[in-house]
């Protein structure tokens, strides 16, 4: 089955540029997770703990709503493709720079802050990314097929998490801790860097916007836009119902994930017994399985409707998820390589559908704005959560805590799902612009049919 029948090259090449891009994308963003963990003491001291860590962490997860507000508005008004060119050059050039960092031996704290800052302005730039490359994908995908191309391009994220975790568990092994720590660590940087310039050129030569976005351009230039442009009206004014709704259900996707991947990292690395090592290789895993099933879901919301795959998979996650915890990381029942892809695999998979959602739900001259400042935003609570989460814990105690927060996330993908459009059957059948045109329909929390 041919993902891109019938378009044109541009449109094909945008189409595996987002697929690509997002990979790409996704490598730069989850470094620091897995490749930097095992080298954190090189950068911040003899005695970094896993605090240092998710500093390093937040600094991107909060620099991307930024880039995502700043970039959207670009995008809207100068075009998908120029954008992304810009934002693959800063993402390059950020990883290009961590690479070359001093040790903490060398500058002392500097050395960290100075990743920090640099992960903060890659943060930007990666928003900048995503922001303009997946709207403009699916802005060219056939309708039918936009379902799928959106869980290809979501499943990209596990796939960079398994690309950063094999390698690490072999150089770890091959050049043992203390090598990694002083220089190996800077290789995986390096990759990212590079894979970056090399969709840089792929953009450059290949890619084009789409014509419905050209349309729109040119009426602006002409001074015929439509009036209701930019930030503003995405968070307050005509597409603010769309924005929250959406804003809600992608708080709850950030919240289980960064319990499952991000937390969950951190726990099994501060187990008695593990290694840096082991830990990449159960993560790596963890993320093929991931990938395997995230790429199906986006299909699968095709055939099920959007709203009705939003609200089964948010229950779902919400009564799995936190005895899959339980039965892992507080009990030890369950195998940690198998608990730990069991749970991702029933919580980030809900990400499947979520690129064709968010541009379904925004026509093209606000499309990159609330594409971006939606997924971006929700970001910063769940982000935070090494500051909120033990508060959390002093109530309801170490895995507790992490099993209310499953429950919080899944009842939100389902409940903000259940307020959202139907997006069944004829609508999925129409080009993203004609979708985001329609008039909304009341969408009742148990219209799910």
């Amino acid at each position: 089955m041919s993902l891109v029948p019938g378009l044109p090259p541009t449109g094909r090449a945008a189409v595996r540029a987002g697929i690509v891009g997002n990979y790409v994308d996704q490598i730069n963003i989850f470094l620091p997770v897995v490749a930097l963990a095992p080298a954190l003491a090189t950068l911040a001291g003899p005695h970094a703990g896993v605090t240092a860590g998710a500093v390093v962490i937040v600094a991107t997860l909060l620099g991307r709503p930024i880039g995502a507000m700043v970039f959207g508005r670009i995008a809207d008004r100068a075009g998908r493709t120029r954008t992304t060119q810009v934002a693959i050059a800063g993402t390059a050039a950020c990883s290009l720079a961590i690479a070359a960092v001093p040790t903490h031996e060398s500058i002392g704290a500097l050395a960290i802050a100075a990743v920090v800052v640099l992960r903060f302005v890659g943060g930007v730039f990666l928003a900048g990314e995503y922001t303009s490359a997946i709207p403009l994908a699916m802005e060219w995908s056939v309708p039918r097929r936009r379902g799928l191309v959106s869980g290809l391009i979501m499943s990209m994220a596990p796939w960079a998490q398994s690309t950063i975790a094999f390698p690490t568990a072999g150089l770890l092994a091959a050049l043992g801790p203390q090598a990694y720590a002083e220089w190996g660590w800077r290789l995986a940087f390096v990759c990212g860097g590079l894979a970056s310039l090399a969709l840089l050129a792929y953009y450059s030569a290949r890619v084009a916007d789409a014509p419905q976005v050209v349309r729109q351009r040119e009426q602006a230039d002409e001074g015929r836009a439509p009036a209701s442009l930019g930030l503003r009206a995405v968070l307050g004014g005509a597409f603010a119902g769309a924005f929250w709704q959406i804003f809600g259900l992608m708080s709850g996707l950030w919240l289980m994930t960064n319990m499952v991947v991000i937390h969950a990292t951190g726990r099994l690395s501060a187990d008695p017994g593990s290694d840096g090592g082991e830990v990449a290789l159960v993560m790596g895993i963890a993320s093929v399985a991931q990938a395997l099933v995230m790429s199906l879901t986006g299909h699968w919301s095709t055939l099920l409707g959007r709203r009705r795959f939003f609200v089964g998979w948010g229950l779902g996650a919400a009564v799995v998820a936190p005895l899959l915890w339980a039965g892992t990381m507080a009990t030890q029942v369950v195998p940690a390589v198998v608990g730990v892809a069991l749970l991702q695999v029933v919580t980030v998979c809900g990400y499947g559908p979520v690129g064709a959602y968010l541009c379904e739900r925004f026509p093209a001259h606000v499309r990159s704005t609330g594409y971006g400042t939606a997924y971006s935003l929700s970001i910063v609570v769940p982000a935070l959560w090494p500051w909120w989460l033990p508060e959390l814990q002093s109530v309801l105690g170490r895995d507790g805590s992490v099993a209310a927060v499953l429950v919080v996330g899944g009842l939100l993908v389902a409940g903000c799902g259940a307020l959202g459009p139907r997006l069944a059957g004829p609508d999925l059948d129409r080009d993203v612009e004609l979708v985001a045109q329609r008039p909304e329909a009341p969408s009742a929390a148990g219209a799910l049919a």
